[in-house]
This record gives structure tokens, sequence and C-alpha cells, in this order.
């Protein structure tokens, strides 16, 4: 069974490596993207979540937006902004947080992003956490400007005193510009 995943993603990926001209990726290029986030919750948060919790135990919402500029071909430093809620229940206040992010992100033969970053994100907590995070995934050029990245992502907790590491599953739409 494994054999037969890695076969088909391999022939998905000289398919999709093929058909676009790699322009996308190339140097001078603009990234600009937005990602979903599946999975554990995590605190640093540049992506678009909303979830609700059961029994009425409250909701966590929210947005940002990743960019980048492709310094030589398939590589782009990227910088990101995300701004959320959590509110614990129905009475209680919402927590506001003001997120970041700071890496790079590679795309091998073109098609296969593999990101290394900083996170962090401000709080009114004693200690802001910060985060190491690694991801990859793949890149479906859907045109000469649009392409969708599914992927997966981990996030190891530079503050383990008060965060814990979180792993996230991610869809991701970008526009290269």
């Amino acid at each position: 069974m494994k054999k037969l995943i890695l076969t088909a993603v391999a022939v998905f990926s000289l398919a999709f490596a093929n058909a676009q001209d790699g322009e996308q990726t190339s140097k001078g290029k603009w990234l600009i993207e937005a990602n979903t986030n599946f999975g554990a919750a995590h605190t640093a948060n540049t992506g678009i979540q909303f979830t609700t919790f059961s029994d009425d135990a409250g909701s966590r919402f929210n947005v940002g937006l990743e960019g980048g500029y492709f310094l030589m071909d398939n590589l782009a430093v990227k910088v990101g902004l995300g701004y959320g809620t959590v509110k614990a229940n129905s009475d209680a206040d919402a927590v506001d947080r003001f997120s970041y992010k700071i890496g790079a992100k590679y795309y091998i033969i073109g098609s296969i992003p593999v990101q290394i970053d900083y996170s962090g994100v401000s709080t009114d907590a004693d200690e802001d956490p910060s985060f190491f995070g690694i991801q990859g995934g793949y890149a479906i050029f859907l045109g000469e400007n649009v392409s969708i990245e599914p992927g997966l992502r981990y996030n190891l907790s530079l503050n383990d005193d008060f965060y814990t590491d979180a792993f996230q599953v991610n869809i991701g739409f970008a526009i290269h510009l």
C-alpha cells in the first residue's frame, strides 16, 4: 500500500511539474497566500480558522495572510500576520491575539513546497509563546497565478512551560505575481 501511494504521488508530481512552466516560483516573483488550519489549536496562527467548542464551551476565530518574495528560483522569504480571538464560553470575554511569522519556503522541483519559520503571538499572558515550524506539501497550479497547496505542519514550542507542540493539516491558497 505504501509503495502504491508513493508511486501515485510521484506520477502526480511529475504530471503537474511538466504541466506548469515554473515561472510561478522564479526569481523576482511575489507570493500571497492564505492557509486554513485543521487539527491541534495553534496559538501563533497566521491562517484562517473558525472553531466552535462543544456544549457552548466557546469558540476560536482567526484571520491572517502570508506573503513572500522569491530571492532566487524556487526560494522565497516570507512574512505573515494574523489576528484572532478566543472565547472560553458564552459568559467570558474574548481574548485577542496578534500573531506573526517569518521564514523561508522552497519549492522542490517547482511543486513540492517545504517551509521553515519562526512564529509568535502577542497575548496578555505572562509569557508570549513562540514556535519553530516546519511544513511540507504539494503545490497544484491551477494556472499561471494560482495554486492550491495541501500540506502538513509541525510547530515546535519554544516555551515548554506554557505551550505544547502542535501538528496541523493545512490547505493553502496562493497567488503568484
